[in-house]
């Protein structure tokens, strides 16, 4: 039977229609659920936010102000965030190029020989490459131009690489943050750790001094009969004790130095200090807020959600991977067997053109896999982004009443 151009042209039409109806079988995932979020935290309705404050505001030691800042530029995590940062911009910067048409300018020079028993061996050997000259055994191909390739993206197939690629960069400076923020929390607890076994070590140095005074007095009673070795034993023994106990607490001293050091991006060195402030100094009211606030407060919480969406672009681009691709391509320049005749001879001149739609028919299984790891990756995400969001509602709610039982502690003692 012979196919006629409207049949065939119906063929083509309800080939591409079965196509996009199986493509729409592969949707990427829209929905991201969190459930009900809590309206506060302990009961409590709060609209003023602690987490407002600025770190140099909230801490009033300018020997920790000092350590922060110290920290925040050497710190090694720190420097590894920002180069994190740095990769994910370069990345936009590489998705966005494929989006342009690429062009090439090249120069080439070669020689080709072909047999004379082929078709274009037996073509050449009859034919003149110039009136009167045959065309030489060996043959020499000279080339200069421009070549260009442009994929066309009528899915948004390059677009939601670039949109993933710019949340992907986005999340590593939420990431940097959320460093930051850790810093901070990890030096002031270190530095206040720190200032408390000073203190600590300041008291059981006291009462090691008052113990060997009581330890003088018994055994001066012991020479005059008053009391017998056994008290003078027990009361050497609690001076020891003692004193043991400051090595110990010595050491805790230094181990908390040199973690303030690396979290400083140095060697072991003194840190200093006031003693003075941890006495003088009085915990500030915690505001704590209301819960939705840690949507846009929390630094990993913004990072969780812009992963969440640069999932969500993979996913589009990995199913715009079914549809057919529209690529267009050109080239224009000169091309002779001599290289005097580049130019001399508009004959040399060179052009093409063409455009070509292609679409994935024997690998659409592999295609399918990707999108289905996309896709798991997307669920992943979700998931992931939910996760931080428990978490961060229940280290504020942690937070919060260790705070209060440590103000009731406070009070009490």
């Amino acid at each position: 039977m012979k196919l006629t151009e409207k049949k065939i042209t119906a063929l083509c039409i309800t080939f591409i229609c079965f196509y996009f109806v199986g493509c729409k079988l592969f949707n990427p995932i829209e929905s991201n659920t969190i459930g009900a979020f809590p309206t506060t935290y302990q009961n409590k309705s709060d609209s003023i936010n602690s987490a407002l404050i600025k770190w140099k505001d909230f801490f009033v030691d300018k020997n920790l102000i000092n350590l922060i800042d110290t920290a925040i530029i050497n710190n090694l995590d720190l420097s590894i965030a920002l180069q994190d940062i740095e990769i994910a911009r370069n990345n936009v910067k590489a998705k966005q190029g494929l989006i342009l048409p690429t062009m090439n300018v090249g120069v080439s020079t070669g020689i080709e020989k072909v047999g004379l028993y082929t078709s274009q061996g037996a073509g050449d050997a009859s034919a003149d490459i110039t009136p009167g000259n045959k065309v030489p055994e060996n043959l020499k191909d000279n080339k200069l131009g421009l070549s260009a390739n442009w994929e066309i993206d009528i899915w948004k197939k390059l677009r939601n690489t670039k949109k993933s690629a710019v949340a992907k960069y986005l999340s590593t400076i939420d990431g940097k943050n959320f460093v930051i923020s850790n810093l901070i929390a990890e030096v002031a607890n270190a530095y206040y750790r720190l200032l408390s076994l000073d203190n600590q070590l300041d008291i059981v140095q006291q009462t090691i001094q008052l113990q060997k005074n009581a330890l003088d007095i018994v055994k001066v009673q012991k020479q005059a009969s008053v009391v017998t070795e056994l008290a003078v034993k027990k009361f050497e023994a609690e001076v020891l004790n003692s004193q043991s106990m400051e090595f110990e607490i010595l050491q805790q001293i230094k181990e908390t130095e040199n973690e303030i050091n690396f979290l400083l991006g140095r060697f072991p060195q003194p840190i200093t200090r006031s003693q003075s402030s941890f006495i003088t100094q009085m915990p500030i009211k915690m505001n704590e807020g209301i819960p939705s606030q840690l949507l846009k407060n929390r630094p990993d919480i913004r990072q969780a959600e812009l992963e969440l969406l640069a999932a969500k672009c993979d996913v589009k681009s990995a199913q715009a991977q079914f549809y057919p691709s529209l690529n267009i391509s050109g080239a224009l320049g000169y091309n002779a067997f001599k290289t005097s005749y580049l130019f001399a001879s508009p004959q040399s001149a060179l052009y093409s053109i063409a455009g070509e739609l292609i679409a994935p028919i024997v690998n659409r299984s592999a295609i399918k896999a990707e999108f289905n790891t996309a896709k798991a990756l997307q669920i992943q995400a979700m998931y992931n982004y939910q996760k931080i969001i428990l978490n961060g509602f229940i280290e504020v709610a942690n937070q919060l009443s260790n705070i209060n039982n440590l103000q009731k502690q406070i009070n009490l003692k």
